[in-house]
């Protein structure tokens, strides 16, 4: 069984197959509350969801309570009832409160039912667990740790699972990761060959009884390490032996495992990371002007309370007609009255503010949800707000955190083009694709539109041409099968794959292998090659090679890799090396990925001695790999180049669109993803991210830069620590572009001078200010540069990232990604976006918004969010002006009226003018206002800036509608206080009263109000117009119902002001009052807004004025229909880019997964279609 580390002998988790009271015993309890216990062990039962029907009514109210602005009007409403000091009924806080509570607790159990309907579909899928000796079919949430559980062909893996045994030969079980990773390409995972000898049969599997012992559970998705202790044995455990949650079994029909981790204790949940309650940066603006306020409403108070006081000594004490029979003095009044214009003045913050933002918030998200070009009908998947609360942000983003495989690519390979003997093919391309029908075993559907190349295949006379595509069908660790009479490949990459199949379709088709040897058909002639050594890939090494044995005895090595290290091999005498690199820079510009092919043959002695170091270097107990990197080495030169290939990564529909529109739009791009380096950089020039006249920097660069910027930092005075002031000078000082390309390894390697995610976790836990300086480098250098791309990053590294940039930059930041590793990135973010309808669902579950396509997001942030932001603040900005103009008439009125806590307004209205009068208006607004057209928007990327900036909603746009207010308030007072002043009506009556003046000003102000919110309206629709016309229509209705004699009769005590609207409003000189009000009050503003509009217009404002002009030109554009980006430029890089990790050479030359189960083994094998990998490529 080998040797096992002393370290792995002390592991704290230990499953006991097939004994479910093993894990009940008191050294496995732990606890959970003062003397109550439970087992340490997880039940497979996961729980997303918040309430149930027990705690839903409490825990909600409680969270609601939490909310600043509802505990506020819950203390209102219980200063309304007590009688000395109310000075307003209490339903008109009750009413509202009750509203607002309700409609949010209807939403939250929406949301959660939703919640618990998605784990209960979870919870209750089936799976067969061995019990009382035989399988019995039981529901996921009924499965424990020690479990022996039975999968099929396409069942999701429901616990992480030690693989004991399968229907494939030895134990191999392919599965399909992409709700970890978000790859559709297979990989396979490998029983132990113990228990796949001794765990086929039910019988053997009920007895099975051995003890694993493991590390805890983790979120590591790429490593685990464990022992299994059976039978007096003890066999070590490593990652490919287990089955993960999540995963799903692919092309195997039956197969047995081990429940080792449950529920909550599964790598893909403890990936999950944590949920935060994401807010918008409005929301805390809001919040910060709602204490402002707060503050504002105090303090006035205090001064009314306070002059109340000196009022009464003064005055109220002294009139007999003022006499209430109540025995208090001044100070005890001024007292209660602070609590009366509390209670009064409290429409300030009016409860229907939340209600308001809700329902726009709402509506905001259906419109996403319906909106058709964000449909994509491919896979019949539209776009979803799995939100109702960020919608505004998604116009303020600064900082775009992608993913790669999946998200902006679709992780499919095709042969492009290639360059044999110094000719390029697949340059000049015909219209029509070659037809391979003279090829029985060609794959139909590769597409290849060069005919000379095949051609020169066909006639045989090329023999240049022939050994390019034998070399392809030879060197590669590709495995077949045979299905239906068709071959169906197994490649360790989509890249091996996509190469294998072009030589298939060139006449050199890969038929067979076995441990030592590989079996072709050569333009209808079969032969078998020995197989004397295959030198495998890794990320180091960078090619592979394989030495084979020809028919005739001849021995001949074969080789493909980058261009970077086959040129170091080649031999002085190879051809083509000049034509060939030219051939390079070509592919490298157009973006492709390419290998160089080369071979060398080999004489038998020179083989003889080579194979005895291999054999001893294959045997080595120290440093084996170094010893057979060092082995290869001697063999691998002298190469003769043959020629290159070229593979396109395809990317998803409108990448790189969607990248440049974004760069416009000031949003930075940073990608980050497990791949390669290369693979990465490869697909950063693809999507445009990356562009020929960028000055690319790399991990020692970097440390460069930030060992000089510590060394001045120390030579300088302190005026610059604790961040009070940081250097001017910029890390890149030389004009030009600039990208940053660093690796996972790079940021947490114990030689780097900064180790900066561990000094992130470090820092959260409470770690020196010292730990804090590197990483703000950084994050200012990245920052700096228009690119960044981050490879071989683990799931947390990628939120680490997010997260010092939040911290750091305190900018607003949006995570996009496809898999179960891009979840944690997902959740750090501000706004996290799941790409849905191609790979799993794990990072669909934990977005914010989900759509199926990269291409959506420009759509999402420059015209939804940017919709939703220009709105939002709209509705904000008149919400507090119309409220502060409502509520300082009461301020104004306090100085004629003792400061005695008189309300200027009839009750009804002050319950009514939030939820009735002036609300529609400005609800249209926030729901369907726009400056520009969705096709604008898209166009000028630049309208997408004062998002960006926060300039339409912050404390200037806050005091600008304070003193709006408090200027239409004072008119909308002082002006029929001026009218009123010595008055005589036509009728010979004073309408001096206090009713009718009551009834001008209601009328003035729900007038200016509405026809305010008309010069805001950019975007006039009927209903608009409607909702103006009939919220004044419905204050009349309304006031005149409720002035009635009828209602009077009815409540007394409630409507006091019978008649008052009809007795004021028959009088033409009031009527031309509140036409002056309206006017004075309604005047400055449109000044102002012209002369805004033509001296300093916005980019929306210009946009806006020539509309039908860009609206042409957008129709001319649409006619023409120009390439998207150009490819090309001069300047050299390599475009090796391969995604291959280390291949199935070790299970090849093992010959394991090639002989064939004895006879009377269960199962037949399946189909293959895709690619199995055996490491998660992006982990």
């Amino acid at each position: 069984t080998g040797v096992l580390p002393t370290d792995m002998l002390k592991m704290g988790w230990k499953v006991k197959a097939n004994d479910r009271a093993y894990h009940q015993l008191p050294e496995f309890q732990k606890k959970v509350f003062l003397c109550v216990k439970k087992s340490r062990y997880s039940g497979n039962a996961i729980r997303t969801y918040k309430y149930n029907a027990l705690t839903f009514l409490p825990l909600n109210l409680f969270e609601q309570l939490k909310r600043a602005a509802n505990c506020y009007f819950l203390a209102l409403l219980i200063l309304q009832v007590i009688p000395d000091i109310s000075t307003l009924p209490w339903y008109t806080t009750l009413i509202p409160l009750v509203v607002v509570l309700g409609i949010t607790a209807i939403k939250d159990l929406v949301d959660d039912l939703a919640r618990h309907r998605m784990d209960k579909e979870i919870n209750n899928r089936k799976c067969d667990v061995l019990s009382g000796g035989s399988f019995q079919e039981s529901k996921w949430r009924h499965i424990q740790v020690g479990d022996v559980i039975r999968l099929r062909k396409n069942d999701f893996v429901p616990a992480d699972v030690l693989l004991l045994s399968s229907s494939n030969p030895n134990s191999l079980c392919y599965v399909e990761t992409a709700e970890l990773d978000g790859e559709t390409n297979l990989k396979f995972k490998m029983g132990l060959r113990v228990t796949d000898e001794r765990l086929q049969e039910e019988r053997q599997l009920a007895e099975f009884d051995a003890l694993i012992e493991c590390e805890e559970p983790n979120n590591r998705l790429d490593k685990f390490t464990g022992t299994m202790l059976w039978k007096g044995e003890r066999y070590p455990l490593e990652l490919d032996n287990m089955l993960l949650r999540g995963c799903k079994v692919r092309n195997t029909e039956v197969c047995h495992g081990l429940v080792i981790f449950a529920g909550a204790d599964t790598k893909i949940m403890r990936n999950g990371g944590k949920t935060r309650f994401k807010r918008t940066k409005i929301d805390e603006l809001m919040n910060y002007m709602v204490y402002t306020i707060f503050l504002l409403l105090i303090l006035i108070s205090a001064g009314l309370a306070i002059g109340h006081s000196y009022w009464y000594d003064d005055i109220g004490s002294k009139a007999w007609y003022l006499y209430d029979g109540k025995n208090q003095d001044a100070s005890l009044r001024g007292f209660l009255s602070f609590w009366g214009y509390i209670i009064i003045l409290n429409t300030m913050v009016p409860i229907s503010l939340y209600v308001s933002v809700e329902v726009i918030r709402l509506g905001q998200s259906k419109f996403i949800n319906w909106d058709l070009q964000m449909y994509f009908a491919e896979k019949d998947t539209p776009a979803k707000a799995r939100t109702t609360t960020l919608n505004e942000q998604l116009g303020q983003i600064q900082y775009i955190f992608s993913d790669k495989t999946g998200t902006l690519t679709q992780n499919v390979m095709q042969f492009k083009k290639c360059t044999i003997a110094g000719r390029s093919y697949g340059t000049n391309l015909k219209c029509n694709p070659v037809d391979w029908s003279w090829n029985r075993l060609a794959d139909k559907k590769f597409p290849f539109m060069d005919h000379l190349l095949v051609a020169n295949v066909r006639s045989k006379k090329d023999k240049e041409a022939n050994e390019f595509f034998k070399l392809l069908s030879l060197c590669h660790t590709v495995m077949v099968e045979h299905k239906d009479g068709d071959l169906v490949y197994q490649a360790a990459s989509p890249d091996e794959g996509a190469l294998v199949t072009a030589a298939r379709n060139f006449g050199y088709v890969f038929l067979s292998r076995t441990q030592d040897t590989i079996s072709i058909r050569e333009m209808e002639q079969e032969n078998t090659y020995e197989m004397l050594a295959l030198l495998d890939f890794n990320s180091d090494r960078k090619r592979m090679s394989i030495i084979l044995r020809f028919p005739d005895g001849r021995i001949r090595l074969y080789c493909k890799g980058a261009d970077t290290v086959i040129y170091e091999r080649l031999s002085p005498n190879s051809r083509y090396k000049e034509s060939t690199q030219t051939a390079l820079d070509v592919f490298a510009n157009e973006t492709l990925r390419t290998l160089c092919l080369c071979y060398k043959d080999i004489s038998t002695d020179e083989y003889e001695a080579w194979s005895r170091r291999h054999k001893e270097a294959q045997v080595a107990l120290v440093d084996r790999d170094g010893a057979l990197d060092r082995v290869y080495e001697q063999i691998e030169n002298n190469l003769l180049l043959i020629g290159a290939t070229a593979i396109e990564d395809k990317l998803q529909d409108g990448v790189p669109e969607t990248i440049a529109k974004l760069a416009k739009a000031d949003i930075k791009i940073w990608v980050l993803t497990g791949d390669k380096k290369e693979t990465a950089e490869n697909i950063g020039y693809s999507c445009s991210l990356l562009t020929d006249d960028m000055h690319i920097h790399y991990g020692e660069d970097v440390n460069d830069k930030l060992r000089i910027r510590q060394a001045t930092r120390r030579n300088v005075p302190q005026t610059f620590r604790h961040g009070k002031k940081k250097p001017e000078e910029p890390f890149f000082p030389e004009p030009g572009k600039n990208a940053l390309i660093i690796t996972g390894g790079w940021l947490v390697r114990k030689s780097s001078l900064f180790k900066l995610l561990w000094t992130h976790t470090h820092l959260e836990r409470g770690g020196a200010y010292g730990a804090v300086l590197p990483q703000i480098d950084f994050v200012d250098m990245a920052c700096e540069c228009e690119a960044v791309i981050c490879c071989r990053v683990t799931p947390k590294q990628k939120a680490n990232v997010v997260s010092l940039v939040k911290k750091y930059k305190k900018a607003v930041t949006l995570s996009i990604g496809d898999g179960a590793n891009d979840v944690n990135m997902i959740k750090t973010a501000d706004i996290g976006v799941g790409i849905s309808g191609q790979e799993g669902m794990q990072a669909v579950m934990s977005s914010d918004y989900a759509f199926a396509q990269f291409r959506y997001l420009q759509r999402l942030l420059l015209v939804h969010g940017r919709w939703s932001y220009i709105r939002m603040c709209k509705f904000l900005r008149f919400f507090f002006f119309k409220n502060f103009a409502f509520t300082l008439v009461h301020f104004w009125y306090s100085f004629f009226n003792g400061y005695s806590s008189q309300v200027a307004f009839e009750d009804m209205f002050i319950t009514l003018y939030n939820l009735c009068y002036s609300s529609l208006p400005i609800l249209l607004v926030g729901l369907l206002d726009q400056d520009v057209n969705d096709r604008l928007s898209l166009k000028f990327p630049k309208l997408y800036l004062p998002g960006q900036q926060g300039l339409l909603f912050n404390y200037k746009n806050f005091f600008i509608s304070l003193f709006h207010g408090i200027f239409v308030s004072l008119i909308i007072f002082f002006i029929p206080y001026g009218a009123f002043l010595q008055t005589m009506g036509q009728d010979g009556e004073a309408p001096s009263d206090y009713q009718s003046f009551a009834v001008v000003t209601a009328s003035s102000l729900i007038f200016v109000v509405n026809l305010q919110i008309s010069l805001d309206t950019s975007y006039w629709t009927f209903v608009s117009c409607f909702a103006v016309l009939g919220s004044i229509a419905i204050y009349f209705g309304i006031m005149f119902d409720i002035h009635s004699a009828g209602i009077h009769v009815l409540l007394p005590s409630v409507f006091t002001f019978t008649g008052a609207a009809s007795n004021a409003l028959r009088q033409p000189y009031l009527w031309l009052t509140i036409i002056l009000t309206v006017g004075v009050s309604l005047l400055p503003v449109i000044c102002i807004q012209f002369l805004h509009k033509t001296i300093y217009p916005s980019v929306g404002d210009k946009v806006q004025r020539n509309r039908k002009k860009y609206e042409m030109e957008l129709e001319q554009d649409e006619k023409k229909k120009p390439s998207a980006f150009q490819r090309g430029g001069r300047s050299r890089r390599s475009a090796y880019a391969f995604s291959h990790s280390r291949g199935y050479a070790d299970l090849i030359a093992s010959g394991r997964s090639i002989r064939r189960r004895p006879t009377g083994r269960a199962g037949n094998q399946d189909t293959i279609r895709e690619a199995p990998r055996r490491e998660a490529e992006n982990i």
